[in-house]
């Protein structure tokens, strides 16, 4: 049986609502907190729960409005939000020395968490992320995607957008990785109007380039070359703006480095949970 079969999951109450949390359970092993992708959810890291068996108890929350969490009749469900759900739930399971895998506006959410509380954080990986918000001719055409998608629903051109956002063009493309694609196309296909709450709150997000210099922690930004809505230069920007940093950018991919190229990340975020020394 592997180890993601293992991985437990429940309905977690904390700040009003009520968070999917899966939880590889082991008591002795250090912490390994996920924060997903936006139109994702925690099933995203699955190839992180078998590549840190073993070594790390993964826990994995959905945030709320998305995935089997608790839907949130709200405009919108800002990134400060969802970083008081994060430490609400750190605090009601008791997690201390945490090792954070964050991917896309899980990176928004990371930043805003650990500068509140520092000392219960070990280190952060960011993949496909950035701390600052949406330039203004990108932040208007993502916009309309989530007025889009919010009266229609992901199909269509509204679809064939989120998969341009989501993988890169040479993934998009490359024969041995269809299988992959497609799995999250069905899924980003199947996924609620009623997600537009969460998205908004992505697309409108405020910078949190600010906090960064006050992150002490060593942080491992991963970083693909065709990755659209969080170019290079904004990882450049991270690294620069981090006091304790390192930068890996892997050709060909685009903004989900975990799920694009498995194979070089996965083994790469372990090696820097068990020594995260930049």
């Amino acid at each position: 049986m592997s180890q993601v079969t293992r991985s437990q999951g429940k309905n977690v109450e904390v700040n009003g609502t009520t968070l999917w949390v899966e939880d590889t359970g082991e008591k002795d092993l250090p912490v390994v907190l996920c924060l997903h992708s936006c139109f994702l959810d925690g099933t995203m890291f699955d190839g992180l729960v078998q590549a840190a068996a073993g070594k790390f108890r993964v826990v994995r929350p959905d945030f709320r409005g998305q995935g089997k969490s608790a839907l949130d009749a709200v405009d919108i469900i800002s990134m400060d939000k969802c970083a008081d759900d994060m430490e609400a739930l750190i605090e009601k399971m008791g997690l201390t020395s945490i090792n954070v895998m964050a991917q896309s506006m899980g990176g928004d959410v990371a930043f805003r968490l650990i500068a509140r509380q520092q000392e219960l954080f070990r280190s952060l990986v960011v993949a496909g992320s950035s701390a600052c918000g949406e330039p203004p001719e990108q932040g208007a055409r993502f916009a309309q995607w989530v007025v889009d998608a919010g009266e229609q629903g992901f199909k269509g051109e509204i679809l064939e957008m989120t998969m341009e956002v989501m993988f890169g063009k040479t993934t998009r493309h490359n024969p041995e990785k269809q299988e992959m694609v497609a799995y999250w196309r069905d899924r980003i296909e199947a996924l609620p109007k009623s997600l537009r709450p969460a998205m908004k709150g992505v697309m409108h997000r405020e910078s949190s380039v600010e906090l960064l210099p006050s992150i002490n922690i060593p942080v491992l930004i991963i970083n693909g070359e065709e990755d659209m809505p969080r170019p290079p230069a904004w990882s450049d920007q991270m690294k620069r703006e981090l006091p304790n940093a390192k930068l890996i950018r892997l050709s060909k991919i685009g903004h989900s480095p975990t799920l694009e190229a498995p194979e070089q990340v996965l083994p790469a975020i372990i090696a820097f949970y068990l020594d995260p020394r930049v």
